[in-house]
Order: structure tokens, then sequence, then C-alpha cells
């Protein structure tokens, strides 16, 4: 006879399906949003991802006798579940977020059984919300409009004060999974709104940027990790999240004070701002750009600082945000872009938003980069090639912070085992001896307990347990970087 499991088993158990439901619905609807937006209704891929969501509809509705999502703060609920991100969800979750927000829509509940044209009036409605009323009015704009279309199966409420948002006890890694998409659903809100004409104010901005400074301060590893993640449709959005992450981290190892670092992260995260005004035909463009197309692009750089002049700031404008947005592309020696008019030295905030914006641009795969380079190849070309311009000096804190193997970089070990770089070592001396999270064995199979070595550890002999002998490309052994830090 088999085994009756016990409750708690149980229980983790149905939370785990619930879990898996309410994503399947998130990342579904995410998914037609999308689809919606990029073909024509009749398209086959908008029919196929409709039908998606509306199997995925009626599979919350046969888990728990109802459908609805709710957007209390930064969390999404589907019913009463609160969703948990993860590698899967974390950008849908920022999406869709993204989206209620904008809408001024706090939830959302199915209360009749909908249809595909029912769902498709609600996400052409969602994508083009009622922007000329006040954010408290758009609610009651969207859904007369929707009431007027004939759809009467939704149901529509308003947000919840983030103040009443529940209060859970977090480990580190969610908290910094939290930080994370709150961060990239401001950074897609800022500059979605830039290319709109619209004028999105600092408040919220300053407020991701402070949640990035306290989780850096508190727990580095867990935030750094989560720059591994890149969201290839979402790239733009990524990056500028990556690199005031980096930048924020980077600072503080170059000893900024907490103030000093919430002006840097706010500087980094806006550093790509003027990228909301370049065409997009250019942002993605496969392959070279012509001369023509790489000037236009080059013009971010300023557009970025009329975009800041733009923006609601109250008393005073983001003078270092403005100027690291302008200088990040000038090089140390003044000979990248823009040229600047008379002589000039580049501000601590440049350099290393500089150095930040390299390496992740150079370790992720875009439009016109299919392979990135690995993190320590992108190092060792920071640290050996002058005419990349970059300040030597930052550099070389960025690699005392990151280690010679930064996190991400996949490496084989003297045992010919494989693993995968997770925080740099906490002892100076150790750069090239980080924590790895082993994945195989020595005979190349893979491993379900991934734990993390120390590979300063030394055996009965007094000898390094492990060594690495070479880094190599995740691709080619079919490894996803992302799996080993959501």
């Amino acid at each position: 006879m088999s085994e009756i499991p016990t409750t708690a088993a149980a229980d983790q158990s149905s939370n785990s399906q619930s879990q898996r439901t309410a994503r399947g619905f998130v990342v579904a609807l995410h998914g037609a949003v999308r689809a919606v937006r990029l073909y024509p209704i009749e398209n086959s891929a908008v029919q196929k991802s409709i039908a998606e969501l509306v199997n995925a509809v009626e599979r919350v509705e046969s888990a728990d006798g109802q459908c609805h999502l709710r957007r209390i703060g930064d969390y999404l609920f589907v019913n009463e579940l609160r969703l948990r991100l993860t590698l899967d969800n974390y950008a849908a979750v920022a999406y869709v977020l993204g989206l209620l927000r904008e809408a001024g829509i706090g939830g959302v509940e199915v209360t009749a059984p909908s249809t595909p044209r029912a769902w498709v009036t609600l996400l052409a409605f969602l994508q083009s919300p009622p922007l000329e009323y006040p954010e408290d009015e758009r609610l009651g704009q969207l859904a007369a409009r929707v009431e007027q279309s004939g759809v009467t199966c939704f149901v529509f409420y308003p947000p919840v004060d983030e103040s009443d948002q529940p209060v859970t006890e977090l480990d580190a890694k969610e908290r910094s999974r939290q930080t994370y998409v709150r961060s990239l659903d401001v950074t897609r809100d800022v500059m979605t709104s830039a290319r709109l004409g619209r004028s999105a104010g600092l408040k919220r901005v300053k407020r991701a940027v402070q949640g990035i400074v306290d989780a850096i301060m508190t727990d580095a590893a867990s935030l750094i990790g989560l720059t591994t993640l890149r969201e290839f449709d979402e790239y733009t959005f990524v990056h500028s999240v990556n690199v005031s992450i980096l930048s924020v981290a980077l600072g503080r190892r170059l000893g900024l004070t907490k103030l000093q670092l919430l002006d840097l992260g706010l500087a980094a995260l806006l550093h790509d701002m003027g990228k909301s005004r370049v065409p997009l035909d250019i942002l993605n463009k496969r392959g070279s750009l012509d001369d023509g197309e790489r000037a236009i692009l080059q013009t971010h750089t300023w557009q970025g600082v009329l975009s800041m002049f733009a923006m609601p700031t109250g008393a005073a404008h983001p003078w270092r945000a403005m100027t690291a947005a302008y200088e990040h592309h000038m090089r140390v020696d003044l000979s990248g872009y823009p040229t600047p008019l008379r002589s000039r030295r580049l501000t601590l905030f440049s350099k290393i938003i500089s150095v930040a914006d390299g390496f992740d641009a150079a370790t992720t795969t875009r439009v016109y980069q299919a392979a990135p380079w690995s993190p320590a190849d992108v190092l060792r070309g920071m640290r050996d090639n002058p005419r990349l311009g970059l300040d030597p000096v930052v550099v070389k804190a960025f690699i005392n912070l990151t280690g010679i193997y930064p996190v991400g970089t996949l490496v084989v070990l003297d045992s010919l085992a494989l693993a995968m770089v997770v925080a740099a070592n906490p002892e100076p001396t150790a750069l090239s001896r980080p924590l790895v999270r082993m994945i195989t064995d020595a005979q190349g199979n893979r491993l379900h307990d991934l734990q993390v070595y120390d590979l300063t550890s030394c055996d009965a002999a007094g000898q390094f347990a492990h060594t690495i002998i070479r880094t190599e490309d995740p691709q080619r052994y079919g490894i996803n970087i992302g799996d080993y830090f959501a």
C-alpha cells in the first residue's frame, strides 16, 4: 500500500499546484496582451494566445470556483493566492502590474464564462487606457467603454492602498525578486511614458531606487544574481535595472554614502532614457546599423537630458542623472560620443555607469548580438583593452566586487564537474575562488541537490578541494543561467 501523505505535505503539494495554475493564467494573459499589440485580431498567433488565455481562466475557475486578478501594491494575487516570482513569470508579472496600474485597475474579476471576443475587447482597451483622464477616473471610463462594447463578463475594482498591503515574512531572495520586478515595472512606465510624450514623475523612480539601495546594503548577492535574468524582448528596461543594481553595488564598494548611492542608482536607472526618443525600428534592428542610423542612436545621450528636463520633479531637476546620461558613452579620453565642445573630466557617476553599462550590454543576448560574451571574458577585456575608454581604477573596483569570475559564469573544475558562480568570495584576497553551485558531477551527470561550495575550502591534506580550470558557454550544455538565480 502507498503511504498516506502528511497534512503538511498535502498542503505543500496543493499550494504548488495552485501556484502553477495562477502562474499559467498570468503568463497567458501577458502573452495574449503582447499578441494583440503586435498582430491583427485575425492573425493565428492572436487566436492561439487568446484560446490559451480562455483555457487558463477555466483552469483557475475549476480550481477555486472563481477567477479574480488583483493588484495590491507591487504584488499580484490570483483569487487569494499571492503569486510567487520565478524565472518563468517575473517579466509577465511586471508587465501585467504596469498594465493594470496605468489603467487605474486594482482588480478584475471574471463573473461569467468568458469568450475570446470578450478578452480581445478587454485587452484592446487595456492597451489604450483613457490617459486623458486623471488616474482616479480612468477605471470608470475604461469600465464604461468595455460595457458599451457589449462585454459584461468582467467586473473591475479600484486599486487598494499600498499601506493596506498584507505584511509577510519574506526571505532575502523573495525581497530581492520583489525589488527587481518593482524596478522593472517603474522603468517600463517611465520610458513608455516618455516615448508617448507624457511626463512621468520621479517619485516612483526614487522609491524603486531606494529598494535597490536597501537590498544592496543588506543582501547584495541575491540582487546581483538577478541581473543574470535577461528578457530578450524587454532588453531596454531590464538593462536599465541591471545597470542600476551593478552601479549601486560598485558605488558601495568605492565607499559612497547612502545618499550618494541613491543619486547614483537614480542616474543609472535613467541613463538610457533618451532611447525612448529613438525610433523602435533602429533600436530593434537586426544586424549592423548604417552610419545614419548609428548617428540617430547616438543622440540618445543628449535626448535623455531633454527627457529628464520634461519630467515633473518638484523643487530640483536630477542634475547628476542628466550629466551621467550625457556622458556615459564619452570615454575617459573623450573619444566616444557625444563630442564635447571643450575639455572636461567625466564625473565619478558617469565612470561607474559606463563600466556597469558595458558589462551588462556585452553579456546579454540582443537583436544584433546573438552570442554574448562570457562574464569572465568581458571583465578581461575591460581590464586589458584601454580602447574601451573605461576608468582603470573603477574597472579594478568592479573586478574586486564581482571577482575574476562574475556571477553567472559557468566554470569547469579540476574534477571536470560543471559549476555556476553564484557570488564573489567574501574574502577580498580570493578573487579567483568564488562561491559556486555544483551543476554536474565529474561524469557530467546533472545533480539535483545543488549545493553551494566555497572554493577556498581545503581537503584534509590542506590543498584546495576544487579549483577552476576554465570557463564554458552555458548554451553548449543547454544550461539557462537564470534557472540558478530566480
